[in-house]
């Protein structure tokens, strides 16, 4: 008997992995991306988006949806008015917030020379003549408080000011808000203009009196960015900041305001680079993410009020997963999004006490039961420099120690991004070990989650470390006898795809091939046509014309790739898009036209209508087929 139970048992768990396929492209983007909205007035409900690409529309879709917390039951939802309140109207219901383009320069010929209605010519004399992947074409966006009764009284919070409210490029409504007791409005906002504008992070707090229509400057002498202001109950505000003017990358803090005094309650961990966060209910605590050894975790943080005690911070889950968004609070129960390398965002709810988490959402859950599953593993590597770093390896479905795989090593961007459990649509890795590919993703220098100084050590210093780092990351996996040292290539984007074309000119035929999506290739133009100046003053550490800056002639002499194309030899595949201003075409332009020149087998993907990143679905099928058969010719 219990040999037939054994041998039926056995039948269906083959049948079952039979059932199952490997990731492909066209899977990936039949999966839903799930978003929160909020949870409900009457906190039963959490409120949800899911977008669903349409390949052949070449568009995503999107479906409003609310899901009990009590049940899990959920329902689509067609009016989202009807469960959630509205941020933007006054807590006493006379106000409504809202924001809109304004002419404020004219820069445009048509709006210059009524006359000219047809040209389309732009005049600058500043710089901030574009950003992301927009031309700075003179209008600008205002927050505006209107009288719900009487919508024509209406008032510019920024009147006469060519500064932006949302900020530029990616704020939206998050950057104004009301105070708990209604009495003012508190935006955010980088007073500076043109050439200033470029070369500075400072963004500051403005508080508007709506009684008495006074602005002031909640942050002022804090230099960098102040983001994401937020109220408790009790009138106090947190905002997200960091330090230093310039730096994009700075260690990020959340400070709180009580209308006396400002309080900074994760400065005293070094390891806190706080990603988002959100209010306790009761307003005596903050909950938020970070990274750390290599994930997103979920803390808290005491906020201790008008006393000297120190803010006392609490890691609440621990698992190998990105906790990558806070939606609410319900009692004793938080709502996240969660992902791993495995399984695209979906709403879970953590025990704010024991930090268990339990699933909320299964919007993949029927598309992830058909597909195999890719294993992955923490590696700890000894560095050139004696350290310790963490690398993620991801390994083909069904693995087997006894082949041997063709092996990629991935490079990160950022530079100062961390290499968590994340789940992406382009750089998916679950779809690269389905292809049949083991990943190495070292967390090299620069990162946050491993410390203030690590993560910081990759300024100034970009071909330095961190290239000793992701040869020693390739080298240490290598030793296993399942990595075909003969089939090893070397991907990434943006900063990875700067650490691409570098590693072209040092890695000594460790690789058979490379991609390269984004990257910087040459400092010095990269400083000509980039539109973060902050960025490359704090990163190269100064401009190529000043002779007597070491860091800057080091980042020229020793750290440009440009520089190093004498030793490539290998097959090279570049993606770049048009519309990327911050690493500009240029950048990929000039890598082919090196690659073609120096007789090396290379390929380039252009994508006239993409950014830095890739957002239209069939161009994101052709990057990933694109990728596929590249690999498929050189390391196959």
């Amino acid at each position: 008997m219990k040999k037939t139970i054994f041998s039926v048992f056995l039948t269906v768990l083959t049948a079952f992995s039979y059932a199952q396929q490997n990731m492909t492209p066209e899977l990936l983007w039949k999966l839903g991306r799930v978003s929160a909205l909020g949870i409900s007035k009457d906190k039963k409900y959490v409120v949800y988006n899911v977008g669903t690409p349409d390949i052949a529309a070449n568009k995503t879709n999107s479906r409003k949806y609310f899901v009990s917390l009590e049940t899990g039951k959920v329902m689509p939802l067609n009016n989202i008015d009807s469960l959630l309140s509205d941020a933007s109207v006054s807590p006493d219901g006379k106000y409504k917030l809202g924001d809109e383009a304004v002419l404020m320069k004219k820069i445009i010929a048509s709006n210059l020379y009524a006359d000219l209605p047809k040209s389309n010519a732009y005049i600058f004399d500043n710089l901030n003549n574009r950003h992301w992947d927009t031309w700075e074409d003179g209008y600008f966006d205002h927050v505006f408080l209107t009288e719900i009764k009487n919508p024509k009284n209406k008032k510019d919070l920024l009147e006469g000011d060519p500064y932006d409210c949302p900020t530029k490029p990616f704020g939206g409504a998050e950057d104004y808000v009301w105070s708990a007791d209604g009495k003012m409005v508190v935006y955010v906002t980088k007073k500076k203009y043109g050439t200033a504008y470029a070369t500075s992070t400072n963004t500051d707090l403005y508080a508007y009196d709506v009684a008495s229509g006074k602005t002031t400057n909640l942050t002022e002498g804090l230099m960098g960015y102040d983001l994401n202001p937020s109220f408790n109950s009790k009138n106090e505000m947190a905002w997200l900041s960091m330090k230093r003017d310039g730096y994009e990358a700075d260690k990020q803090d959340i400070m709180v305001w009580n209308g006396f005094s400002k309080m900074n309650l994760t400065a005293h961990d070094d390891r806190i680079h706080v990603e988002g966060y959100k209010w306790s209910e009761d307003g005596t605590k903050l909950f938020f993410y970070a990274p750390i050894d290599g994930t997103l975790q979920l803390f808290e943080v005491s906020y201790p009020g008008l006393t000297k005690m120190m803010p006392v911070i609490r890691q609440i889950t621990h698992g190998d997963f990105d906790v990558n968004g806070i939606t609410g609070q319900v009692g004793n129960t938080l709502v996240v999004s969660r992902a791993d390398m495995n399984h695209a965002a979906e709403l879970f709810t953590v025990d704010i006490v024991s930090g268990e988490m339990k699933p909320l959402t299964h919007v993949n859950d029927a598309a992830y039961a058909g597909i195999a599953l890719s294993k992955t593993e923490r590696r700890m590597i000894k560095t050139t420099d004696d350290k310790e770093m963490l690398a993620w390896v991801i390994y083909p479905p069904n693995f087997n120690p006894a082949k041997k795989y063709p092996t990629l090593l991935y490079c990160q961007g950022g530079p100062q991004s961390p290499l968590t459990q994340f789940y992406s649509f382009r750089w998916n890795f679950q779809l690269m070990a389905a292809n049949g590919y083991i990943v190495i993703a070292p967390n090299r220098r620069g990162m946050p989650g491993h410390g203030t100084q690590w993560n910081e050590s990759i300024s100034k210093d970009w071909g330095g470390q961190v290239m000793k780092d992701y040869l020693s990351a390739i080298d240490d996996i290598s030793k296993e006898p399942y990595v075909d040292t003969a089939r090893r290539g070397c991907i990434g984007a943006s900063y990875g795809g700067y650490s691409v074309y570098y590693l072209a000119g040092i890695h000594q035929n460790r690789f058979k091939s490379f991609i390269s999506h984004d990257g910087v290739f040459d400092l010095k133009s990269m400083l000509g046509t980039t539109e973060e100046i902050w960025f490359t003053d704090w990163d190269m550490g100064g401009r190529y014309w000043d002779k007597n800056n070491p860091d800057a002639q080091k980042a020229l002499a020793a750290f440009n790739p440009s520089e190093l194309v004498g030793n490539w030899n290998t097959p090279i595949l570049i993606y770049h898009g048009g519309k990327d201003y911050r690493v500009p075409l240029n950048q990929g332009l000039q890598a082919f036209q090196a690659a073609q020149l120096r007789g090396i087998k290379s390929k380039l993907v252009y994508m006239p209508d993409e950014n830095h990143w890739v957002l239209h679905a069939q161009t994101a099928m052709v990057w990933q087929r694109e990728f596929y058969k590249w690999l498929e010719e050189t390391l196959r």
